[in-house]
Protein backbone atom coordinates (compact mmCIF):
# COMPACT_ATOMS: atom_id res chain seq x y z
CA UNK A 1 0.00 0.00 0.00
CA UNK A 2 3.04 2.60 0.69
CA UNK A 3 4.56 1.96 -2.58
CA UNK A 4 0.71 2.72 -4.73
CA UNK A 5 0.58 6.18 -2.30
CA UNK A 6 4.12 6.48 -3.11
CA UNK A 7 3.57 5.68 -7.38
CA UNK A 8 0.31 8.55 -6.96
CA UNK A 9 2.50 11.60 -4.96
CA UNK A 10 5.60 11.26 -7.23
CA UNK A 11 2.95 10.99 -10.33
CA UNK A 12 1.15 13.70 -8.78
CA UNK A 13 4.55 15.79 -8.72
CA UNK A 14 5.74 14.17 -12.31
CA UNK A 15 2.42 15.76 -14.09
CA UNK A 16 2.84 19.13 -12.32
CA UNK A 17 6.53 19.45 -13.74
CA UNK A 18 5.75 17.94 -17.47
CA UNK A 19 2.90 20.94 -17.71
CA UNK A 20 5.43 23.25 -16.01
CA UNK A 21 8.83 22.54 -17.97
CA UNK A 22 6.62 21.89 -20.81
CA UNK A 23 4.60 25.26 -20.96
CA UNK A 24 8.34 27.31 -20.63
CA UNK A 25 9.96 24.93 -23.46
CA UNK A 26 6.67 25.63 -25.90
CA UNK A 27 6.95 29.62 -24.87
CA UNK A 28 10.42 29.86 -25.99
CA UNK A 29 9.41 28.77 -29.58
CA UNK A 30 5.91 30.00 -29.55
CA UNK A 31 6.24 30.91 -33.62
CA UNK A 32 6.85 27.23 -34.06
CA UNK A 33 4.19 23.92 -34.66
CA UNK A 34 6.71 21.39 -33.12
CA UNK A 35 6.13 20.30 -30.05
CA UNK A 36 9.16 21.53 -28.75
CA UNK A 37 7.64 21.65 -24.85
CA UNK A 38 7.16 17.44 -25.15
CA UNK A 39 11.11 16.78 -26.56
CA UNK A 40 12.09 18.68 -24.24
CA UNK A 41 10.07 16.58 -22.02
CA UNK A 42 10.76 13.15 -23.40
CA UNK A 43 14.20 14.06 -23.64
CA UNK A 44 14.62 15.47 -19.62
CA UNK A 45 12.82 12.51 -18.43
CA UNK A 46 14.86 10.07 -20.54
CA UNK A 47 17.90 11.54 -19.27
CA UNK A 48 16.74 11.31 -15.92
CA UNK A 49 15.77 7.59 -15.85
CA UNK A 50 19.23 6.99 -17.34
CA UNK A 51 21.41 8.57 -14.47
CA UNK A 52 18.97 6.97 -11.80
CA UNK A 53 19.02 3.47 -12.95
CA UNK A 54 22.73 3.85 -13.58
CA UNK A 55 23.14 4.97 -10.04
CA UNK A 56 20.53 1.88 -8.94
CA UNK A 57 23.20 -0.50 -10.92
CA UNK A 58 26.52 0.40 -10.31
CA UNK A 59 26.15 1.80 -6.58
CA UNK A 60 22.73 -0.37 -4.96
CA UNK A 61 21.46 3.20 -4.39
CA UNK A 62 17.49 3.62 -3.48
CA UNK A 63 15.64 1.73 -1.80
CA UNK A 64 12.52 -0.20 -3.37
CA UNK A 65 9.98 2.78 -2.40
CA UNK A 66 12.28 4.97 -3.46
CA UNK A 67 12.33 3.67 -6.55
CA UNK A 68 8.74 3.30 -6.80
CA UNK A 69 8.71 7.11 -6.01
CA UNK A 70 10.64 8.34 -8.81
CA UNK A 71 10.56 5.63 -11.38
CA UNK A 72 6.91 4.79 -11.62
CA UNK A 73 5.65 7.63 -10.31
CA UNK A 74 7.34 10.80 -10.59
CA UNK A 75 9.08 9.76 -13.90
CA UNK A 76 6.07 8.02 -15.11
CA UNK A 77 3.93 11.78 -14.40
CA UNK A 78 6.99 13.34 -16.17
CA UNK A 79 6.87 10.89 -19.12
CA UNK A 80 6.17 7.43 -20.05
CA UNK A 81 8.61 7.83 -22.99
CA UNK A 82 11.28 7.58 -19.98
CA UNK A 83 9.95 3.72 -19.65
CA UNK A 84 10.41 3.02 -23.18
CA UNK A 85 14.09 4.70 -23.56
CA UNK A 86 15.07 2.96 -20.69
CA UNK A 87 13.37 -0.69 -20.99
CA UNK A 88 15.23 -0.59 -25.13
CA UNK A 89 18.75 1.13 -23.52
CA UNK A 90 18.64 -2.12 -20.84
CA UNK A 91 17.63 -4.88 -23.22
CA UNK A 92 20.23 -3.57 -25.45
CA UNK A 93 22.88 -3.27 -23.83
CA UNK A 94 22.05 -7.01 -21.52
CA UNK A 95 22.43 -8.43 -25.67
CA UNK A 96 19.01 -8.35 -26.72
CA UNK A 97 19.32 -6.01 -29.58
CA UNK A 98 16.92 -7.97 -31.54
CA UNK A 99 14.35 -7.38 -28.71
CA UNK A 100 15.09 -3.17 -28.45
CA UNK A 101 14.85 -3.36 -32.08
CA UNK A 102 11.68 -4.79 -32.06
CA UNK A 103 10.25 -2.89 -28.98
CA UNK A 104 11.40 0.23 -30.88
CA UNK A 105 9.36 -0.92 -34.27
CA UNK A 106 6.17 -2.23 -32.80
CA UNK A 107 6.28 0.81 -29.71
CA UNK A 108 6.36 3.46 -32.83
CA UNK A 109 4.03 1.71 -35.11
CA UNK A 110 1.93 0.64 -33.09
CA UNK A 111 1.05 3.89 -30.83
CA UNK A 112 1.31 5.36 -34.18
CA UNK A 113 -1.33 3.44 -35.48
CA UNK A 114 -3.39 3.16 -32.34
CA UNK A 115 -3.86 7.31 -32.31
CA UNK A 116 -4.96 7.29 -35.55
CA UNK A 117 -7.71 4.39 -35.10
CA UNK A 118 -8.62 6.25 -31.95
CA UNK A 119 -9.10 9.29 -34.28
CA UNK A 120 -11.23 7.72 -36.91
CA UNK A 121 -13.51 5.90 -34.34
CA UNK A 122 -13.99 9.06 -32.61
CA UNK A 123 -14.62 10.71 -35.88
CA UNK A 124 -17.53 7.81 -36.77
CA UNK A 125 -18.96 7.53 -33.25
CA UNK A 126 -19.37 11.35 -32.77
CA UNK A 127 -19.99 13.33 -35.77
Amino acid sequence: MLRLLLVGLGGFFGSILRYWIGGLAQGSAPRTAFPVGTLVVNVLGCFAIGLLAQLVEARGYLRPETRALLFIGLLGGFTTFSAFAHETVTAAKDGAGGMALLNVAATVILSLGAAWTGRIVAHVLWR
